[in-house]
């Protein structure tokens, strides 16, 4: 039986940080509860960027600080061996989005790589991961998903793409570094769930090195996944996957609706709530053959898999089972669960400051929407501050 956990023990969950640090992150989480300012926040900091307002410190200073490692792969030396400290892993997450050169998308590859090799014989570093988007053409991959003829340019383009990721895949199974590929829009879904599949069939023959990620926000994506599975046992491969509830909900069925087809977002949060425990469910059922990441902030479904561990005798370091959640956030669960013997990997994204803005505004665009997120950051923070006030 593994140690009780208890994921309102903020002692545990903020001994990695200063009152300082905890007094910045209470102002930080206030300002992101404040959905007005979130909405309002994005076009008057590019307008800021664009015009030369030295507003790229302020935000190094403050939301980049939370939410991000550092500029670079050396620049998160510092969050890597904090974090190791407590026992918890790094997951380093280039977050460069929206480029869309040939030039751009083979600098991504480059990056990935480099931190597949920082990564290597290095146990607080567990996993390296990659976006499909940013080694190619969100176009291209439309195309691709619709089924759509592509041009002879277009067919050379593809082909470049799937050496990307063939290239990357390649290193981290040469250096045995296990990687993710993240789950997009349901739009190149198909494209990447194929690329990924193609991957695993290469390199998850003898051990899981290729992760996939399944998306439970979507109604199908419980279906998704066993078939994604049946496909791959038939075959003899090996499952990695990573389990979230998703990205983006609120862009998903913006587009249903302009577009007017049924959208894939789940009825109602108890519906995805629901289908995210089955894929756990599922994924312990079969854990001789899958491996996987749970990849939540919710406190239901990190207890609920818990149990599952426990129901059928699995150890709480067992390789094949991860947890994680985002750098800056839910550290009542990465920290108590670490604390316990849980294996526990946080997403440390990186890049330049201005880079990273789309990654940070989508972070506090999403963190505001769902219920009660900001709200337990907030209390857990203040439970805190009040313990050490009276320490």
């Amino acid at each position: 039986m593994s140690k009780e956990i208890s994921f309102d023990n903020t002692q545990i969950a903020f001994s990695g940080m200063s009152n300082a640090d905890l007094n910045r992150a209470y102002w930080l989480f206030k300002v992101i509860n404040i959905n007005f300012l979130v909405k309002i926040g994005p076009p008057i900091t590019n307008a800021a960027i664009k015009i030369g307002l030295p507003i790229a410190p302020l935000i190094r200073a403050t939301i980049f600080k939370q939410f991000c490692g550092g500029e670079s792969i050396s620049d998160c030396a510092n969050t890597i061996r904090h974090l190791h400290k407590y026992k918890i892993g790094t997951i380093l997450d280039y977050s460069v989005e929206g480029e869309s050169t040939e030039q751009a998308f083979d600098a991504t590859c480059d990056e990935t790589i480099a931190t597949i090799k920082r990564a290597q014989n290095d146990s607080a570093i567990p996993f390296c991961v990659f976006k499909i988007t940013g080694l190619a053409r969100f176009g291209l991959l439309e195309k691709l998903d619709a089924q759509q003829s592509l041009t002879e340019v277009e067919v050379k383009e593809f082909e470049r793409v799937k050496e990307r990721v063939r290239k990357i895949c390649q290193t981290a199974y040469d250096l045995n570094v296990r990687i993710f590929i993240d789950a997009e829009e349901s739009w190149i879904q198909k494209t990447i769930d194929q690329l990924a599949m193609d991957m695993m069939r290469l390199f998850n023959r003898e051990r899981v090195m290729v992760y996939n990620t399944f998306q439970f926000y979507r109604h199908d994506s419980l279906e998704i996944m066993k078939n994604f599975d049946a496909t791959l046992k038939a075959e003899g491969v090996m499952m990695g996957l990573k389990l979230v509830r998703g990205a983006y909900m609120e862009k998903e069925r913006k587009r249903a609706e302009e577009l007017n087809y049924p959208s894939p977002i789940q009825p109602d949060k108890a519906s995805s709530d629901k289908d995210y425990d089955l894929g756990l469910l599922y994924c312990i059922e079969n854990i001789n053959r899958v491996a996987i990441c749970a990849g939540t902030h919710n406190e239901k479904s990190s207890k609920y898999l818990v149990d599952l561990m426990n129901k059928y005798n699995i150890v709480a370091n067992d390789e094949r089972i991860y947890f994680s959640q985002l750098l800056g956030m839910s550290d009542n669960l990465s920290y108590n669960l670490a604390d316990a013997g849980y294996n526990v990997a946080k997403y440390v994204p990186y890049g330049p400051v201005k880079s990273v803005l789309p990654y940070l505004f989508r972070r506090a665009q999403e963190n505001t929407a769902i219920a009660g997120q900001m709200g337990r950051e907030l209390s857990l923070i203040l439970k805190e501050k009040k313990r050490r006030a009276n320490a």
